[in-house]
């Protein structure tokens, strides 16, 4: 890449012909500078300025940005101050645009004292230093025709004075200049050349053309070109109070416009907040970014402790817009005296976010970009602060071991290729990198080769540029490995993080398994042809023999089989207790409503017995199945449940079978041969 851009020399040219002696016709009033205006006194005409002077001020505007923004390896020609204003009876010919257009070819193809020692430190690679320039040209154009004489003029003279150069020692030959052509013409008339974007009109030559009325339009466009020029920005600093002049215990809030690099608005172009921007008092093609003014602090006491040292992340030159306002002149006096202002974001809810400052260093004012994230003199963030929310299964241990691999050491002995090219240790380690990371998970539930310490082997080795024979059976026998534990069934270390229930089963957790690993080796098949012989043994490894695919499938198909076998019986079970629960409940309520039907006829002695009456069922009476299963409940249902899987396991107890009140006369044997009978104390009666 060459070294200067055009940017590093501009050049004006201003056309000082009779016509621009002629008035831009935009009025100033006189009362506007008079503040205590005397009564009866009749007010001054209006008056205007000439096209000349609007030209001369904007250009002298434009320098001045640039020199308060970049006061080193910026050139401007300084020459207009020793030209005096245009004579309107002077002769055309003698003072035509063409002449300065020369002049500032001329003026492009010198070496300037940066140029030189750049050229001076690179010796051997002098020609790396470029000869670029600007030229700005604020004339009166007749029509498009005359601008593209002037276009023409341009190309020629570059033409001729690069051949002069190219046998000079003290020219350099000019390899891109930008022509921006300005036609100026009074406000009220209409313009006779039309606008057209940047053209190139040869290799070295591009040029734009511009019509602007002269006055403050012409000012404002000379702001708008200065900043695309040197890559400024706009910042607008809001809600400044000021004392008032008349009114010394009153203040006032005003807003003061300030330019500077773009660079200090990095920081909103990629958070993406686009509720800062604004239009600026020029129109909407000119955007700026609003800034609210905070509390003032005095430099001594920013900068007197740690705690109150604001972290910044770059210090830019900045230059107000309207440098003669009072607002502008209240501003840059008040940060020159000391002071630093804190600047803030403009929120519509939220606490405010302190995001620039503003303080003066060596007479100079800079706008300073704090950091509005964490610094690094902070303690570092949990990971669990990290972007993915509560991420707390990061392979931190892996990749500080992927960083211990990759680390760049000084590369002193060239290496030569295979090809016998020199190999540049920058590229080699690029590559490296990127053989590293073709596959590298991050998060530990999304692998599991990498959870697992029998591919390590592999893992470690698929990457490497070329394999060894012996890398190559140390690959295929950790995939041997991997066949044998899905033989025996082993588990694998799957996460369950995010998922419900069990998870996935151990044949899709071998499958899962499989296909990860494939997708590493197959990441690294083209880096040699060992690499393709770790592939074609994995891919057989995977495809199990038919006897063995069979025998997995009438195991799965038995295991399904019984699972279901299991679950109807639990079902049948289950419908049992519930059957017997409704019939028991239903003899339940019949006998209820028989006995209070034998209640009422026993209470009535004149009614008659009636000759249909059913016979009472009695609790004794009951079936030995409803009697034991008791009122419905879902404690009666666990128990029955329980009672018939235990019934499956063992033989009851036949006293407890045959006991009343789950009691169980105990020494039969004793009351027939002792004559003696147990009480429930435990204590024996002789019969």
């Amino acid at each position: 890449m060459k070294i200067f851009s055009e940017s590093h020399k501009t050049v004006f040219v201003v056309d000082h012909c009779p016509y621009m002696a002629e008035s831009c016709r935009q009025h100033v009033e006189f009362d506007m500078l008079v503040k205590n205006r005397t009564q009866g006194i009749i007010p001054l005409a209006p008056i205007s300025k000439s096209l000349w002077t609007c030209s001369v001020e904007s250009s002298m505007e434009y320098c001045r940005i640039m020199y308060d923004i970049f006061p080193f390896k910026k050139l401007l020609m300084a020459a207009l101050a020793a030209v005096g204003p245009p004579n309107p009876r002077a002769d055309p010919e003698c003072c035509s645009i063409l002449h300065g257009l020369v002049a500032a070819v001329e003026t492009l193809c010198k070496i300037t004292e940066y140029q030189h020692e750049a050229r001076t430190l690179l010796m051997e690679n002098a020609e790396r230093v470029g000869n670029r320039g600007r030229i700005i040209c604020i004339t009166n154009a007749k029509s498009d025709s005359h601008v593209r004489m002037l276009e023409d003029c341009v190309q020629e003279t570059i033409h001729e004075h690069n051949k002069l150069a190219a046998n000079s020692d003290h020219l350099m030959q000019i390899q891109k200049c930008e022509l921006v052509l300005i036609h100026t013409y009074p406000v009220g008339e209409d313009s006779l050349v039309s606008d057209r974007s940047k053209k190139e009109l040869s290799p070295v030559l591009t040029s734009e053309v511009h019509s602007v009325r002269a006055g403050r339009h012409l000012a404002t466009k000379l702001n708008i070109l200065v900043q695309q020029h040197f890559d400024l920005a706009s910042t607008t600093i809001t809600n400044i109070p000021m004392k008032e002049e008349q009114h010394a215990n009153t203040s006032a809030n005003y807003d003061v416009e300030l330019l500077h690099h773009k660079d200090a608005h990095v920081d909103f172009l990629k958070s993406g907040d686009s509720h800062l921007g604004g239009g600026s008092r020029e129109g909407s093609f000119k955007e700026t970014i609003t800034l609210k003014w905070c509390t003032p602090r005095t430099n001594n006491i920013v900068f007197s402790s740690i705690s109150e040292l604001h972290y910044c992340t770059g210090a830019y030159r900045i230059s107000p817009v309207d440098v003669n306002s009072r607002p502008s002149s209240c501003l840059t006096n008040f940060l020159l005296n000391g002071r630093s202002v804190l600047l803030e974001q403009p929120r519509k809810s939220g606490s405010k976010v302190i995001s620039h400052m503003l303080s003066s260093h060596g007479g100079e004012i800079f706008l300073h970009v704090l950091s509005s994230s964490r610094s690094i003199l902070e303690d570092p963030p949990s990971i669990s602060e990290g972007c993915g929310g509560r991420v707390t299964d990061y392979r931190i241990t892996d990749f500080g071991e992927f960083m211990r691999e990759n680390r760049l050491t000084p590369f002193l002995d060239p290496r030569y290729k295979i090809d016998g090219s020199l190999e540049v240790p920058l590229e080699r380690a690029k590559d490296q990198l990127e053989k590293h990371t073709r596959y590298w998970p991050m998060i530990i539930s999304q692998t599991t080769i990498f959870n697992m310490q029998a591919v390590v082997p592999l893992a470690s080795v698929i990457v490497k540029e070329s394999l060894t024979e012996e890398d190559v059976l140390n690959c295929q026998k950790t995939i041997y490995n991997l066949v044998d534990m899905e033989r025996k069934n082993d588990p694998l270390p799957i996460s369950t993080v995010g998922t419900r229930g069990k998870g996935p089963k151990r044949d899709e957790q071998y499958r899962i398994m499989w296909n990860e690993l494939e997708t590493l080796v197959r990441a690294h098949i083209n880096n040699s042809e060992k690499h393709q012989r770790v592939l074609e043994c994995l891919m057989a490894c995977r495809s199990k023999p038919p006897e063995e695919e069979e025998r997995k499938k009438r195991g799965r198909k038995r295991e399904d089989k019984e699972d279901k076998s299991e679950k109807a019986v639990k079902d049948y079970e289950q419908e049992k207790s519930w059957q017997d629960s409704e019939r028991l409940k239903g003899i339940l309520e019949r006998g209820k409503e028989e006995l209070a039907e034998a209640e009422i006829i026993k209470d009535s002695p004149d009614s008659p017995e009636p000759p249909n009456k059913k016979p009472l069922v009695e609790m004794d009476e009951t079936p030995q199945v409803e009697k034991s299963k008791g009122p419905v409940s879902l404690l009666s249902l666990w128990s029955n449940r329980i009672n018939t899987a235990n019934s499956r396991k063992h033989q009851e107890f036949a006293g407890r079978l045959n006991s009343v009140n789950n009691r169980a006369e105990l020494y039969q044997h004793l009351k027939e041969e002792n004559g003696m009978e147990t009480t429930e104390n435990g204590k024996a009666s002789r019969q």
